[in-house]
């Protein structure tokens, strides 16, 4: 299984759209991870906001009747608060009023013993605390003690609330020894009572799917990113698929137009070079037949004397034997000239009507061949199909090659059918069906090379110089066409001629 797709186009669309989403997704996890840490710091607040609305409610009703409302306040089911006579025996950790809003960082921080307070980024003076605070060690920011009370700098986190009113204050604050992930306990005692009041909660897990945005977000990025890649790629190998149309319509004509050179720098310089390829296919054609040519022509000139010389001959079974084998060297002469002449390919185009011409090719050979009305047919087909097929082309070549090729199946499989199909929008095909004995494989492609005959014996009677179907196949790649040989099932055989 091919893990890219065949085109160029596809695969750069394919490996750009894989590298922006790599980038879009590094890019999202970064912004989706401060969203988070803005989340949780969001929660923080909002739970010690709740525990110190749990603390007063509870602290400012009677002693009575607070077993009732810390029973009320349980049904909220985000909190967990219960009164009791003794400190719960896993908050072992005691901690300041001040400290308690940093209860909720155990995630980032981890108290250590206190060797002494160090200086402190942002605060110059002497560390003046009748007590000595738990150190806390933040990751990245090394050992320092919490600030005093209306301290504003160092630290990027607004100063501690107040969360307690004058008199109202815990007579202690107890917490987990060290850290317990996202579960909170608190356990202050009550300063009228001596009851212990225990909340625990559990903060919520950030996740960067709690907004619908984000994965909305990822999937319109990645919609109009990919859009854009592949709009851009299109449009940037464009030329590419020109210059691929080009190649494969490569005639050896003077009158074709050269490869437009212009866009990227690499695009230019293809062009250029293509250019220069094909006039260089073309002078190498063009000098070749031009050589061709010439031979032929100038053997013109000794044949006839020869004939004229054989005339003298005595002996007439020699003479006959003479004549013939020059009248063979002319009809080769003459093929040879006249695959020369399609190659030029001097003869102007024009718009013309292909299915009038083929009218005229069957009904000329029908004309010179007497009986042979029921074995070429011109297949009209339905109506429709009988309006006017108008194409741009050189109709005398064309009119010679479609002979050529409804010549043929009238010599060597005793009849065809000739049909028209296509036109307008699509390309036109006409086809050329026999029911003779058909072409060895191998040989379908063969036959038209120059000088390669169906019949091997070389007599003159049977078939001509082998020009015909190099000639044929000249004069439609020379109208930007091309011409194949198909065997039918069970017999038979089939020239299918494609025009552009």
């Amino acid at each position: 299984m091919k893990l890219f797709p065949a085109s160029l186009a596809a695969r750069a669309s394919l490996v750009l759209i894989a590298g922006f989403a790599v980038i879009e997704v590094a890019g999202l996890t970064i912004e989706a991870m401060d969203r988070m840490d803005f989340d949780r710091r969001m929660a923080r607040h909002q739970v010690m906001s709740h525990v110190a609305m749990i603390y007063r409610t509870v602290e400012d009703a009677k002693p009575a009747d607070r077993a009732a409302v810390v029973e009320d306040l349980n049904k909220s089911g985000d909190f967990s608060a219960s009164l009791s006579a003794v400190p719960p025996k896993d908050l072992t950790h005691e901690v300041p009023e001040r400290d308690l809003p940093l209860l909720l960082s155990w995630a980032e921080m981890r108290p250590r013993e206190n060797d002494g307070p160090p200086p402190m980024r942002g605060f110059e003076g002497p560390w003046e605390h009748p007590e000595s605070p738990p150190v806390f060690f933040l990751p990245k920011m090394g050992r320092m003690p919490p600030p005093p009370d209306g301290f504003r700098g160092g630290f990027g986190d607004p100063p501690p609330l107040r969360f307690f009113r004058g008199g109202g204050r815990p007579l202690h604050i107890l917490s987990f020894p060290q850290r317990h992930g996202r579960h909170l306990a608190v356990a202050m005692q009550l300063p009228d009572d001596s009851q212990w009041l225990e909340i625990r909660a559990v903060l919520p897990r950030a996740t960067p799917f709690s907004s619908p945005l984000f994965p909305l977000a990822f999937a319109l990025m990645t919609a109009v990113g990919g859009t854009l890649i592949v709009i851009a790629v299109r449009r940037l190998l464009a030329p590419v698929g020109t210059l691929v149309a080009a190649a494969e319509n490569l005639v050896p004509d003077d009158n074709a137009a050269p490869l437009p050179e212009k866009g990227p720098l690499e695009l230019v310089r293809a062009a250029v070079a293509f250019n220069a390829m094909a006039a260089r296919i073309r002078r190498f054609v063009s000098d070749r037949t031009l050589v061709l040519t010439a031979i032929g022509h100038d053997l013109r000139t000794p044949i006839t004397r020869m004939k004229l010389r054989a005339e003298f001959i005595d002996d007439e079974e020699l003479r006959e034997k003479f004549l013939s084998d020059l009248n063979e060297l002319t009809s080769m002469v003459d093929a040879t000239l006249a695959y020369g002449r399609e190659s030029s390919g001097r003869e102007p185009l024009v718009n013309m009507d292909l299915r009038a011409l083929l009218h005229t090719v069957v009904d000329d050979l029908v004309e010179s061949r007497p009986g042979s009305e029921e074995r070429l047919v011109f297949d009209e087909g339905n109506s429709v199909g009988r309006a006017p097929v108008i194409i741009r082309g050189r109709p005398v070549a064309l009119k010679r090659a479609f002979t050529n090729l409804a010549g043929n199946a009238l010599n060597y499989a005793g009849g065809a059918i000739v049909r028209l199909t296509g036109g307008g929008d699509h390309p036109v095909v006409v086809t050329i069906d026999d029911e003779g004995p058909g072409l060895p494989e191998e040989d379908l492609t063969r036959m038209f090379e120059p000088f390669v005959r169906m019949e091997e014996s070389r007599n003159r009677e049977t078939g001509g110089a082998g020009l015909g179907l190099a000639i044929v196949r000249t004069i439609i790649r020379g109208h930007g066409g091309d011409v194949i040989l198909k065997n039918r099932h069970p017999h038979g055989l089939s020239a299918i001629v494609t025009l552009s």
